[in-house]
């Protein structure tokens, strides 16, 4: 096992910076924005989660995803909030993600980072009482990309196998 930066390491301290301002723009639905902090060949995957017998040596169902996205694909997704066709979000939800537990791995080269962080995402629609969390673990790939930090792999395994937000429609 690789052992992650210390946390005063400024490759931690960018990586860590980066995942924050992630998590502002997605609560603050500037998507657009978010678009640019992606590189252009970016794989966003959130597997299926499934609970298996111990020692099984899988939890995620081989083949199947909830989403398996290019940027193409995020920035159709995108580009259809703005549109009347987006009931899922329409009203749109109010979002909250508290990203935590953040260890940083050096890459293969100085150009990339390999990142783990926890996830809780609170999402309330309209005016439902109860708001909905999802909570899960994420594995990232950073790449130096125009004098910035940018995401270039995202693996989003969800703690819970069956999901009890009523969609996916916003970004983890």
């Amino acid at each position: 096992m690789r052992n992650p930066l210390p946390f005063n390491d400024i490759r931690h301290l960018q990586a860590h910076q980066f995942l924050v301002d992630e998590a502002y723009l997605l609560d603050t639905q500037q998507y657009e924005t978010w678009l640019d902090t992606l590189t252009d060949d970016i794989r966003y995957v959130m597997p299926v989660r499934v609970t298996t017998a111990r020692g099984a040596e899988f939890d995620t169902s081989p083949g199947m995803a909830h989403f398996d996205e290019d940027k193409y694909s995020l920035g159709q997704r995108v580009a259809r909030f703005a549109t009347e066709h987006a009931w899922t979000e329409d009203p749109p939800s109010r979002l909250r993600h508290f990203i935590t537990n953040v260890r940083t791995f050096a890459g293969e080269d100085g150009d990339h980072l390999m990142v783990e962080s926890a996830e809780l995402l609170f999402r309330s629609r309209g005016d439902v009482n109860d708001g909905a969390l999802l909570s899960c673990g994420r594995k990232d790939l950073l790449r130096w990309s125009d004098q910035c930090w940018k995401l270039a792999r995202r693996n989003i395994v969800a703690d819970e196998s069956v999901l009890r937000m009523q969609n996916l429609a916003v970004f983890l």
